[in-house]
């Protein structure tokens, strides 16, 4: 595989929570294919599809543990067990419509959930970089054209986007509590950072109300697409984007632990930012048949019409950019669903990160 961090993962203990999940699993398959001792901690994946289960990378990693993040003390253990070196905290509860149906229970999960992790790091020597995942939709939404900046205050309408605007709260406070760069070394030796990505798809997400997985599944059972929000415009990107920025970042932090440690976004350029009609008829003109259909009546729940990142910090400072326009983007996505049912599944993420690097 091509490595773009010159060996920097091979050996490294890598803790990671969610890595059941869609984001988490194809960084489980990057880490392991460069060599990290990954040890991963999460509940059961979703489906039996699920890119997880097809890739089999539970059987490949270190340490594949089911168990809650909400369960403090259980956390603690695993993390003294493994003694991890670098952390990436992407597990949550992560869909805006199920917030509305499970509002208690998400901000358990994405906040409780990130403070127990943020707790097992400080109780663990072996911790010297953790990241941790949020979302673009941290952020006071105000419909802006322009993109959201790091130093934007954080908000959130629906209970899934507050949450996590308080999760980047939280992490600013223990940051400061805690993990000082200013104490480092002295009182603690962890650089913690948060990180923000765009509305991420990929293969193998197969979650309830996202564009991806409900074009899918309409496509699989020769139905029509139903698009609950069709001018809803969202700053798309290749999974492989965020997680190469979150990648590169760790090591950055890793090298230089009080410089790095603070809010990053990795978003898509302007010109792939897009309606969620304009990607779900490229997916379509990718599989060369599926009917759309304006479903905009149906939708009963508020989500934001309109949210885009301002990447250039990441751009300025990490030398991260993102590879894939739109289009590039919605042509591995689709050929990864083309082919999940005949090809070894493992073997094609391999195959879809070399082609992202390259």
């Amino acid at each position: 595989m091509i490595d773009i961090f010159d060996n920097f993962y091979k050996g490294k203990k890598v803790l990671i929570t969610g890595h059941t999940g869609f984001k988490g699993s194809w960084l489980s398959i990057w880490l392991h294919e460069l060599g990290a001792e990954v040890v991963g901690v999460a509940l059961d994946p979703s489906s039996d599809k699920d890119n997880f289960v097809l890739s089999d990378i539970g059987s490949k990693i270190k340490a594949d543990i089911r168990t809650d993040i909400r369960f403090a003390q259980k956390i603690k253990e695993i993390f003294i067990r493994y003694q991890p070196e670098i952390v990436f905290h992407l597990a949550a509860q992560p869909l805006v419509r199920l917030s509305y149906e499970q509002p208690v229970e998400t901000y358990e999960a994405n906040v409780m959930g990130t403070i127990h992790v943020m707790e097992a790091i400080r109780v663990t020597r072996s911790v010297k970089v953790a990241v941790m995942i949020t979302t673009d939709k941290c952020y006071e939404n105000k419909e802006q054209l322009q993109g959201y900046k790091e130093s934007d205050p954080f908000g959130g309408y629906d209970p899934y986007s507050s949450s996590k605007g308080a999760c980047e709260i939280a992490i600013q406070s223990w940051r400061k509590s805690f993990f000082n760069p200013k104490d480092y070394g002295k009182k603690h030796i962890v650089s913690l950072a948060s990180v923000r990505a765009g509305n991420v798809i990929g293969g193998g997400d197969w979650a309830k109300d996202r564009i991806i997985p409900d074009c899918i599944r309409a496509l699989e059972a020769g139905e029509v697409i139903d698009i609950r929000s069709p001018r809803a415009v969202r700053p798309w990107e290749h999974v492989l984007e965020p997680l190469s920025g979150y990648m590169m970042l760790a090591q950055k932090m890793w090298d230089n632990p009080t410089k790095y440690c603070e809010g990053w976004n990795f978003g898509p350029e302007d010109d792939s930012v897009s309606t969620v009609w304009e990607v779900a008829a490229e997916l379509v003109k990718n599989f060369g048949f599926g009917e759309l259909k304006d479903s905009s009546e149906l939708n009963a729940v508020h989500e934001a019409r309109f949210l885009m990142l301002d990447i250039n910090k990441a751009k300025i400072h990490l030398g991260w950019k993102p590879r894939l326009n739109m289009q590039q983007c919605i042509t591995l996505v689709a050929d990864w669903y083309k082919r999940y049912k005949t090809d070894n599944v493992y073997n094609l993420c391999i195959e879809e990160i070399n082609k992202f690097l390259e």
